[in-house]
């Protein structure tokens, strides 16, 4: 059985949760966030075990990181993991849309399951499921908000710094 860990760290957006398993980060999770686990799964809380997640989304909110380089642990069904490697190949201050990942993977017709499995990424914004959008260009679905699914895409634009 795994030892899960986890810390809460400031960012622009607000309150950030880490949880690790067994030293290996497999979440980062908002406040009010969609499909957020219950507080309980998280683990004791451990400031000390997550130095380089902390210092890489630092650098990142500075604008000074554009590809985190962090080994992840990501729990999901082999699809999920599939679809969530094809949003760490999204480029910094680009967007995607659903039907670009599902052509991507080889399955045109997933759109809709790699909306699903993009949805439950358990790694936000280091999986940068924010660079996803609709087929016109719309935002859609964000599990941390519209709101800091712009800010992000703005961020990353280069039209609003924090």
């Amino acid at each position: 059985m795994s030892a899960k860990q986890h810390t809460v760290i400031d960012s622009p957006y607000g309150p950030l949760t880490l949880v690790a398993d067994d030293g290996v980060l497999c979440g980062l999770y908002m406040t009010d966030q969609r499909h957020r686990p219950p507080e309980e799964t998280f683990g004791a809380r451990d400031e000390a075990l997550f130095g380089a997640a902390e210092e890489q989304l630092e650098a990142y909110f500075k604008g000074e990181l554009k590809e985190f380089t962090l080994e992840l642990r990501l729990h999901g069904t082999p699809f999920q993991r599939t679809v969530w490697d094809q949003l760490r190949r999204i480029p910094y201050g680009e967007t995607r849309t659903y039907g670009e990942l599902a052509d991507a993977l080889g399955n045109p017709t997933a759109s809709r399951a790699v909306g699903l499995a993009n949805g439950k990424n358990p790694v936000g914004i280091i999986v940068p499921c924010h660079r996803v959008v609709g087929a016109n260009g719309s935002l859609t679905g964000y599990g941390g908000g519209l709101d800091r699914k712009q800010r992000l895409l703005d961020f990353e634009s280069g039209t609003a710094l924090f």
